[in-house]
C-alpha cells in the first residue's frame, strides 16, 4: 500500500473519530443552550452537527476526482453557513426578550466544547494540507469552533457580572461573523480545485 493510501485511510479515521466527538457533545450543548436559553450556546450546538456532516461528507468524497472533491468543497461551504442562519433566528428571537443566561452552566459546558474541539481541530491539522478544500473545511470548522468556546467562556464571566442577556446576543452575531468567513474561505479553495481540474484537462478557464 502506497503512502497516498495510507493517507487516505489515515483520514478516514480522523474524520470518522471527529464526527463522532461532535456528535457526543451536540446533545449536551443542545440539552443546556435550550434550558438555559442562551443563544450563543444554541449556536455553538448546532454547529456541533454541522462538523459531524463536514466531517461525514468528507469519508464519503474521499477518493473522488479533484473536480468532484471541489463540489464537495462548495457543498460543504453551504453546510457551514447552517449555524449562522440557526443563530441568526435566535439572534431576533433573543432581542425582544434578553434575559440573562446561567452564567456557570455556560461556563461549564462552553469549557467542555473547548476541550472536544481542540482534539478535533489538533487530529484534523495533520491532514489540512493533504486534503483540499475538504481538509480546509473541517479544520476551520474546528479551529473556530474552539475561538467560539473560549468567547463563550468569557461571556459567562461578563454575564456573571451584568447579569444582562445582551452579551450572549452580540457573541451569537459574532458567531454568525466568524462562521460566515470560515465558509468563505472554504468556497475560495473548492474554486481553486476547480480551476486546477479545469487546467489539468486542457479547458479554458474563464
Amino acid at each position: 500500500m502506497g503512502p497516498s493510501s495510507q493517507l487516505v485511510r489515515s483520514l478516514r479515521i480522523t474524520v470518522l473519530v471527529v464526527a463522532a466527538l461532535n456528535l457526543s457533545y451536540f446533545f449536551v450543548e443542545m440539552g443546556v443552550a435550550l434550558s438555559i436559553g442562551s443563544v450563543a450556546l444554541f449556536a455553538d450546538g448546532v454547529d456541533f452537527l454541522e462538523d459531524v456532516a463536514i466531517n461525514l461528507l468528507i469519508f464519503i468524497a474521499l477518493g473522488w476526482t479533484v473536480r468532484a472533491q471541489a463540489v464537495a468543497g462548495r457543498i460543504m461551504a453551504i453546510i457551514i453557513l447552517i449555524p449562522a442562519l440557526a443563530a441568526a433566528v435566535q439572534l431576533v428571537r433573543k432581542a425582544f426578550d434578553p434575559q440573562a443566561p446561567d452564567p456557570f452552566l455556560l461556563a461549564i459546558t462552553a469549557g467542555g466544547a473547548a476541550v472536544v474541539n481542540l482534539v478535533c481541530a489538533l487530529l484534523l491539522a495533520r491532514h489540512r494540507k493533504h486534503a483540499g478544500s475538504m481538509g480546509t473545511a473541517a479544520f476551520l470548522a474546528a479551529r473556530n469552533d474552539v475561538l467560539i468556546n473560549i468567547a463563550i467562556i468569557m461571556m459567562g464571566g461578563i454575564t456573571a457580572l451584568t447579569m444582562s442577556g445582551w452579551p450572549d446576543i452580540i457573541l451569537g452575531l459574532f458567531i454568525v461573523i466568524l462562521t460566515f468567513s470560515a465558509a468563505r474561505e472554504v468556497w475560495e479553495a473548492a474554486e481553486e480545485e476547480s480551476l486546477g481540474a479545469k487546467a489539468l484537462a486542457g479547458e479554458d478557464i474563464d
